[in-house]
């Protein structure tokens, strides 16, 4: 089987399994999640002074780290809970907005309260995630993320990284800074022990994160 009739496959398997998954399981598998990312923000440097005032690392100066994550939809785990976290921590929140081509654009998300549901042009449906109504930034703005947090369908031990396909995520990291790293958000069962089919546009990840836990790969 070659690798794309493979990844096809696998996000096939992984859909159908997410499906099984109850409203109750989800919501505690969101609160959960929540409380597996604050150990990892303190490990990575995205820590809180003394004085409540936010440090970032990597030489940034005294504004307030930044944190890009994405607003969940369908079967993912519900980031709702976590995107609170981060902004309650005082932390510069920025999730994608999705334009009509290929690059991922990000907006700031000043409270939780400024998500909307987007309608695809000509559909009148809802297929995308949730946005904040704030400017649309560029692709580049990744580069003042401290921490990058992305859905996965599936993430192996070396850290490659399944997704949906579209090749979103892999296009945005080409623009994060060195050394900062890229956390990978999935259900446990999708943490595999056989390695994944890696192209060479793949970027992979450095930490996974599911309701069970954090682990460094």
């Amino acid at each position: 089987m070659s690798d794309d009739l493979r990844k096809r496959q696998l996000r096939r398997d992984a859909i159908a399994r997410r499906k099984t998954v109850t409203r109750q399981e989800r919501d505690a598998a969101a609160a959960a999640l929540a409380e597996h990312i604050v150990p990892l923000l303190d490990l990575v440097g995205v820590q809180a002074g003394t004085s409540g005032v936010m440090s970032a690392p990597h030489g940034r100066g005294h504004r307030p780290p930044t944190v890009a994550a994405y607003v969940s939809m369908g079967s993912e785990i519900p980031m709702r809970p976590l995107l609170a976290l981060l902004l309650d921590r005082g932390l510069r929140v920025l999730v994608p907005r999705l334009g009509s081509g290929l690059d991922v654009g990000w907006a700031l998300l000043p409270d939780m309260a400024s998500l909307h549901g987007v309608t695809c042009e000509g559909t009148g449906m809802a297929q995308r995630p949730d946005e904040p109504d704030t400017q649309t930034l560029g692709p580049a703005a990744l580069g003042d993320a401290d921490l990058i947090i992305v859905p996965a369908l599936a993430v192996d031990t070396h850290g490659v990284r399944l997704g949906r396909g579209g090749g979103w995520y892999d296009r945005a990291l080409t623009y994060r800074r060195g050394g900062v790293p890229v956390v990978a958000v999935c259900w446990p069962w999708e943490c595999m022990a056989d390695d994944l089919p890696r192209q060479s546009h793949d970027i992979p990840v450095d930490w996974v994160v599911t309701p069970q836990g954090a682990q460094r790969l």
